[in-house]
């Protein structure tokens, strides 16, 4: 059974990546309003993303390196980004995109290769 801090280290990034996608692009969502409010607003949600994100990477490095981290990071950034490209803007998921997830599930096999 996993750590009980990567289990916390997973939902809270999750979470975090949640916003910071919505960060990211929901403004796209809204192109003819000001740029400026669509950068208070990114703002404001990138703020909620560090809520997230900083306790979660704090409790994630108890168990895991920061390179494992990482690569389970951008693995959770694409998953949250699949959602939220298909949700707000009705992007299609493509063989090619599951064929790249795989390529990068590969990267959280090599990562915690021969990790006990």
């Amino acid at each position: 059974m996993p750590n009980l801090s990567i289990l916390q280290f997973l939902v809270l990034l999750t979470i975090s990546n949640v916003f910071m996608n919505l960060a990211w692009y929901g403004h796209l969502k809204f192109k003819d309003s000001p740029q400026w409010l669509a950068i208070l607003a990114s703002w404001g949600l990138a703020f909620l993303e560090y809520c997230f994100m900083v306790p979660g990477n704090r409790i994630g490095s108890q168990a895991l390196t920061l390179t494992q981290m990482k690569v389970l990071q951008e693995c959770i950034t694409l998953v949250v980004f699949s959602v939220v490209a298909w949700w707000l803007f009705g992007e299609s998921f493509k063989w090619n995109t599951a064929a790249a997830y795989l390529c990068l599930l590969g990267a959280v096999v090599f990562i915690f290769w021969g990790k006990r």
